[in-house]
């Protein structure tokens, strides 16, 4: 039994922002961005029952509307009727680890090939036609997935191309995702595509979690009963969309709200028109729920809380987020000089009043604990662990880099490389940031896709074949052919057509690229105290950082410094996390660079039992100093463990963070060791790469 809808406590902005976008799914979908554990996929699986129910053509898959069907339906053609059967709105969802194939649907290339029929069986984009598709953590799912769901979305039509043979259906539904930001986020491009967004956070205010527990316990222990008791709710809920619905063709935009929505999104400074027109579909959206003919300021004003957070994001690391002083500067200053200010119940700048807030008004009954208006939690603006507030000290006379006086070392196997352990020192700050080149992991993997490594994959550019295992997903037509061809006279070929049976199908090898487990090894010793240094050397790893985020890697860091190396990190989707634990590393203490290098080996052991399949790359971001040891001269000891690692066969790169005017190599040491690749800071940007690769091609 599905928990009601109108029962849910709180949660204003998310549930106005659905109920905005079954008004008018035009807006363009709604992406729910929450901690655990606060009723987002609850939420979203009670709108369906309150969506208005849809009269479909019978025997039509594609779920056709009688009075106006596809012409190009796949079942089709239909003749328009009036009526027909009706079914409840349906809510489909897409789990993550679905295949393209289940998306868009698929065609039996078997009985193509062999019987000469065109047989497509619909996928979800199909079943979700007239309803809402829902995707659960959609951070998580295959950026190729998120493009078909979005392209769909814009165009309301789905296409299924299988070599050469096309079909397209209709496929017009709400687009629903939510998602955990600790797990990662989404692409800013993939972002921007959502037409709103809403953070959700748990309420802090005791009797309101009481009721929410009350409810949900009511719930479980009588689900029949508990919804019967909110029926009523319900039906006057799913009344009010359908109203809103045929009142929302008649909604007035006039050229003044207008010059409110674009203002409002020139003031934040977003790129690009999309920003506007979502603005603008969400402020009639607003006003046809609020039983108004025409767009006030208010509508504005709610409709820019939704539609724009997202889009005002200028790197991977930014907290989405609206200044509440900035948006009412921009609708002050876009009033007409003789019209009056929006004084009403909604004008005030938390847009609450006259019940709008929520989407019913308030709670259930008209005074529960969802009757406030949206307060904007957790839409804070900032990125976090930006650093700017670290104290900066002075450096150390004598020294160009402020680094503590050093010695030469004994030795490669030998003892001491730092004169005396530097003591700790505040968080130096990141420097700029810049476009990391590309590290890849040798050999071809099959990991989960993603952007850095090559791999075989479900996408990509088609290396061979192979004989199916099961069912035939993507054919290699030559060498089915080539298969095909030896036989046709044994099976008694008389006409142009080819006779294949099964064992001539050849399924094709697609080589693309995968996401990696990008583990960073951090020297935070007083060898590495150099404020300059160490924050060229944070600016650096905040660069691959970004890279790692683009690219659809996990990422961990390790830092060492002190007796011993510390897990900052587990490996995790959330890059931001491991931007904030970087931006506050300080740095001071000895460098026992065998203990990072062996704790990173432990979190690479564990992380390869629970996803075999993903690839690791190792970046160890050190001087190549080491001073501290469980046993033994400290360099031996981190090049025994260098050497371990690379017989296990962990790809690593060194970052050789090494400076000043007398520079000991010992990293580039490591780097043999560890059958590594060694860069320097100033190597790993793009442009420097690109820059080498023309100099090399002018010599020659």
């Amino acid at each position: 039994m599905t928990y009601p809808f109108s029962a849910v406590v709180g949660m204003d902005d998310m549930r106005l922002a659905l109920l905005l976008n079954a008004v008018s799914p035009a807006v363009g979908g709604v992406l729910v961005r929450g901690e655990k554990g606060t009723a987002k996929s609850t939420t979203v699986r009670a709108l369906a029952a309150v969506l208005p129910p849809v009269a479909v053509v019978p025997g039509c898959r594609f779920a056709c509307d009688p009075a106006a069907p596809d012409p190009a339906c796949p079942d089709g053609p239909h003749e328009p009727t009036v009526g027909g059967p009706v079914r409840p709105a349906r809510l489909v969802e897409l789990p993550v680890g679905a295949s393209e194939d289940r998306v868009v649907g698929s065609l039996d290339l078997e009985r193509a090939l062999t019987e000469g029929v065109k047989a497509f069986e619909p996928g979800l984009l199909a079943a979700a036609h007239r309803g809402v598709l829902y995707v659960d953590e959609v951070n998580l799912l295959h950026d190729h997935l998120v493009d078909l769901l979005l392209d769909a979305a814009a165009m309301g039509t789905a296409y299924v191309e299988r070599e050469g043979i096309s079909v397209r259906h209709a496929s017009r539904f709400l687009l629903v995702g939510t998602m955990n930001p600790e797990e990662g986020e989404l692409r800013p491009q993939l972002l921007d595509r959502f037409g709103l967004t809403v953070e959700v956070a748990a309420p802090r205010d005791p009797a309101e979690r009481a009721e929410v527990v009350r409810r949900r316990f009511a719930s479980d222990g009588d689900p029949a009963g508990f919804a019967a008791a909110w029926s009523a709710q319900e039906t006057e809920l799913a009344d009010r969309i359908a109203a809103a619905r045929a009142r929302l063709p008649h909604v007035v935009l006039s050229d003044a709200a207008l010059r409110q929505v674009t203002a409002v999104c020139a003031a934040f400074d977003v790129d690009g028109l999309r920003a506007d027109l979502v603005t603008a579909r969400a402020a009639i959206a607003h006003a046809a729920w609020s039983g108004r003919d025409e767009v006030i300021e208010d509508d504005v004003r709610v409709a820019a809380r939704l539609a724009l957070p997202h889009r005002r994001r200028r790197n991977p690391f930014d907290a989405p987020g609206l200044d509440e002083e900035t948006l009412e500067q921009a609708l002050a200053d876009s009033r007409p000089d003789d019209g009056p200010e929006d004084d009403g119940p909604g004008g005030g700048p938390d847009g609450g009043g006259s019940g709008d807030g929520g989407p019913d008004g308030g709670g259930p009954d008209g005074g529960g604990p969802g009757s406030g208006a949206p307060d904007g939690a957790g839409m804070g603006s900032g990125a976090p662990g930006t650093g700017q507030d670290a104290q900066v000290s002075p450096p150390t006379p004598g020294d160009p880099d402020g680094e503590q006086p050093t010695t030469a070392p004994r030795g490669e196997g030998g003892g001491r490389t730092d004169a005396a352990a530097a003591p700790d020192q505040a968080a130096a700050a990141p420097s700029e940031t810049f476009r990391a080149r590309r590290l890849e992991v040798p050999g071809i993997g099959a990991g989960a896709a993603g952007r850095r490594s090559r791999a075989r994959a479900e996408r990509g550019r088609v290396v061979g074949s192979t004989r199916p295992v099961s069912s035939v997903t993507k054919l290699h037509l030559t060498d089915t052919v080539l298969a095909a061809a030896p036989h046709q006279r044994a099976r008694g070929r008389s006409g142009p057509g080819l006779r294949i049976v099964r064992e001539d199908l050849r399924q094709a090898t697609l080589e693309g690229r995968e996401g990696n487990l990008v583990l960073f090894v951090v020297d935070a010793s007083g060898s590495m105290g150099s404020r300059a240094r160490m924050g060229a050397v944070k600016g650096a790893v905040l660069s691959l950082l970004v890279d790692a985020y683009q690219r659809r890697d996990k990422v961990g860091l390790v830092t060492f410094r002190g007796a011993g190396a510390e897990l900052a990190l587990p490996p995790t989707w959330s890059i931001e996390a491991a931007a904030a634990r970087l931006a506050e590393l300080p740095t001071g203490g000895r460098t026992p660079l065998a203990a990072g290098l062996l704790r990173a080996a432990e979190v690479l052991r564990v992380e390869r039992i629970r996803d075999p399949r993903r690839r690791p790359l190792l970046v160890v971001v050190t001087d190549g100093r080491a001073t501290e040891a469980r046993g033994g001269a400290p360099l031996t000891e981190a090049h025994a463990v260098a050497r371990l690692l690379a017989a296990a066969g962990v790809a690593a790169v060194v970052v050789d963070c090494e400076s000043g005017p007398v520079r000991l190599g010992l990293a580039a040491v490591l780097g043999r060791h560890l059958d590594a690749q060694t860069l320097r800071p100033e190597d790993l940007a793009a442009e420097t790469l690109a820059g080498t690769v023309r100099a090399v091609r002018e010599a020659a």
